[in-house]
This record gives structure tokens, sequence and C-alpha cells, in this order.
């Protein structure tokens, strides 16, 4: 891309998260004593980004250290990338300087239930690895005429080997593109079948260039 797209309008004011948020508390746990993020793009978000969705800015949900804000970033786009945990933006925007692309990367640290992206702004609506039914209608709000929204995320069946997933936390059947209204067009959705982790569902869509 030649020249920079607008910065989106901005959404609702990110809240503060509480210090005892149990999902700010597990993530910033998890991030503080793992091994160093990789960096690697989700292959959703490769496959999204080679579709490629019209000119403008991309929004990465439960962002976490998403090699797909990189990649989006590199292609020249602006990226809001939002998460709950402080620690998982803080080594994001340290890698994002390292590559010379921190001012094209804006960071929200915030609980998704609790902030609304701003309706029709962003070609390309990302989130991986994240459900929330509260959340995912606000999100495809947010796409604009003619982009993209993609999804991952466990289905109910993961909860086979993962006992201890919430139900709330997995897509029913369907989901999440029987949830779409007439507006997009689904372009892809599948699950990805893992044995050890639970079975996860890969979704594409394209909101309609007069939705």
């Amino acid at each position: 891309m030649n020249d920079l797209p607008p910065e989106p309008e901005p959404g609702a004011e990110a809240a503060p998260v509480p210090a005892d948020h149990p999902d700010r508390l597990r993530w910033n746990a998890k991030y503080e004593g793992g091994a160093a993020p990789s960096f690697r793009p989700h292959p959703l978000a490769v496959r999204a980004l080679s579709e490629p969705p019209p000119r403008g800015p991309v929004l990465d949900l439960a962002c976490g250290p998403s090699g797909g804000a990189l990649l989006a970033a590199s292609e020249g786009r602006r990226v809001t990338a939002v998460d709950v945990s402080e620690t998982a933006l803080g080594l994001l925007g340290e890698e994002a300087r390292r590559r010379g692309l921190g001012e094209l990367i804006t960071l929200v640290h915030a609980d998704l239930a609790a902030w609304t992206p701003p309706p029709r702004s962003f070609a390309l609506v990302l989130c991986t690895g994240f459900w929330d039914a509260r959340v995912f209608g606000p999100a495809a709000d947010a796409v604009l005429p003619g982009g993209l929204l993609a999804w991952e995320a466990f289905t109910l069946d993961a909860r086979r080997v993962r006992p201890g997933l919430p139900a709330e936390w997995c897509l029913p059947a369907g989901a999440p593109a029987s949830l779409l209204g007439g507006a997009f067009t689904v372009l892809d959705q599948r699950d990805v079948p893992d044995t050890r982790h639970g079975t996860k569902r890969r979704m594409l869509a394209r909101r309609d260039a007069g939705g």
C-alpha cells in the first residue's frame, strides 16, 4: 500500500481493567512466565490479508503478542490491537518498534466485554482463540463494506478433551457463520480438529459492498 489510510474513528473509551480481573491475571502470568513469543502470524490472518481486504485499517481482538497485527502493519495498514493483558500488549509493542512498525499499531488495554469498536471502520476484523457472543455482534458491525471478518475459537466439541473449558467460551453448532446477518457472504467455515488441545472452528466472511 503506497499511502496510509485514515485512522478509524475512536471506539468506546477503554475502561480501566480491574487489577484483580481473572483473565488479566491469567494471561499476564502466562506471558510473564512463558517462552518468548514467536510472532508467527496465525494462518487465518495470513489468508485474510491475502484475499485481500479493501484499503483500510485492521482490528485485532484478543490479540496477544500477535503476528497477525505485525503482518498487517508490515503491509502498511494501521492496526488497533486490543487485549486484556498489558503484558501481551507490551511484548507486541516492543516487537513492533523493533521492526519499525510502532507508529502503525495502536495498543488498547481493555476487557472486550466492556469495549466497543466503532462501526463500519475496519477493512479486516480478526479474532483467533477467543469467543464471547456479546463481543461478536459489535465486532461484525465494525467491518467496512467490502471488508473481512475472520474468526477462530473453540467449539463445544473441544470440551471432550478440555472438560474445564466453560461452554460459554465455545462456539455452538453453526456459529459464528450462523450469527451473521444477510450483509455478509461466508467465504469459508471449517472445523480444525486437534485431539490434544480441542477442536476449533475457523470462519472467513466478507461484508457485502452495499452492506
